[in-house]
């Protein structure tokens, strides 16, 4: 039992300092965060991407306040705003703004459906939003060999978005989530105004496995 204990409590001990890499940009990735984290505290056991997930969010909870909960309300309110301008192709809000564990390093992350992304291009460039790159990227957990064209926008307030479009094909495609292991669903124009109305800083995460 001792053993056990022992070893529930490294494994804890690693997610954490998983989790601070991540916090603090020292790591981009779960996977490499948890190996350098391991390797710092001399362990053998890695944690779930689940257990991290949670000590990154009791982590900025602890570090940001109460600021956190305003932070995440704002740039849901902002993720609405650009939704409306793009209803035309299906947006999606998803990423941790939707899963309302946003920290301040955080991004907006807002999915499109259409067979012209210029045509997304031009609805922003066509409001004055402030594009800072634009690529097109595979889509490797499809695994059929997609891709997607992404544009990053940068808002007045310092907040940053990314707006990725893909074919509209892929509109009813589900996608499971490596952290959290439940499928991405994330929130569309209606679902999103709702939120707001009735409670914006709702989390949107599988039932915690420590409550």
């Amino acid at each position: 039992m001792s053993y056990h204990r022992n070893s529930a409590s490294l494994k804890q001990r690693v997610a954490r300092e998983a989790a601070t890499l991540l916090y603090t940009l020292q790591e981009k990735e779960y996977k490499q965060a948890k190996q350098k984290a391991a390797q710092t505290l001399g362990a053998r056991v890695l944690p779930s991407n689940r257990d991290v997930a949670d000590e990154l969010d009791l982590l900025a909870d602890e570090l940001e306040g109460s600021a956190r909960q305003e932070r995440i309300a704002q740039m849901r309110r902002e993720a609405l705003e650009i939704m409306k301008l793009l209803r035309d192709f299906q947006p999606v809000l998803i990423g941790s703004v939707w899963r309302g564990t946003a920290n301040r390093h955080s991004d907006i992350d807002i999915v499109t459906f259409s067979a012209h992304p210029a045509e997304v291009k031009t609805k922003l460039e066509q409001k004055s939003f402030a594009i800072t790159k634009t690529e097109w990227q595979s889509a490797p957990k499809t695994g059929k060999g997609d891709k997607s064209f992404h544009i990053y926008v940068n808002l007045q307030s310092g907040n940053e978005v990314e707006i990725v479009i893909r074919s509209p094909e892929q509109v009813n495609q589900k996608v499971k989530d490596e952290i959290y292991g439940d499928i991405l669903t994330g929130l569309n124009l209606q679902g999103l105004e709702n939120l707001l109305r009735e409670n914006p800083t709702r989390k949107f995460t599988p039932k915690n496995k420590r409550g």
